[in-house]
């Protein structure tokens, strides 16, 4: 997917009024996760994404994972995006939406089983 698709998509599906809205939303969903992965797991995500959106989730090295619930995880996504937490909790599921559709099957279970259960519907899962 390209970076000129994968931002309209969260523009479009989260009704934001223009690109630099959904750019926001995409770069504090992204550097979020990233803080939230251990491991060369923020690269490996970060090498099936457009590389404008790379940037935000690689880190030279290896990485700590700094392990905070859901709930603190969209905190950090408003406090980035200079939102309210309900708007940017609603932002940061639509670009995962999208991530899932940039990225391998493989690559976001490997995301995935990084985060506890909790997490869940911020992929789109019950709860």
């Amino acid at each position: 997917m390209k970076y000129h698709e994968f931002i309209a998509e969260v523009r479009r599906r989260a009704s934001l009024g223009s690109n630099e809205e959904a750019e926001a939303a995409a770069r504090a969903t992204l550097g979020t996760l990233a803080e939230r992965l251990a491991g060369g797991e923020p690269h490996d995500l970060a090498s099936q994404l457009p590389e404008e959106l790379a940037g935000y989730v690689r880190y030279e090295g290896e990485q700590q994972s700094d392990p905070f619930s859901l709930e603190e995880f969209y905190r950090r996504v408003a406090q980035k995006e200079g939102t309210e937490v309900a708007d940017a909790s609603r932002h940061a599921r639509v670009v995962m939406e999208v991530v899932r559709e940039a990225v391998t099957p493989g690559e976001l279970d490997d995301v995935r089983s990084q985060l506890p259960a909790e997490y869940g519907p911020l992929f789109g899962e019950g709860g």
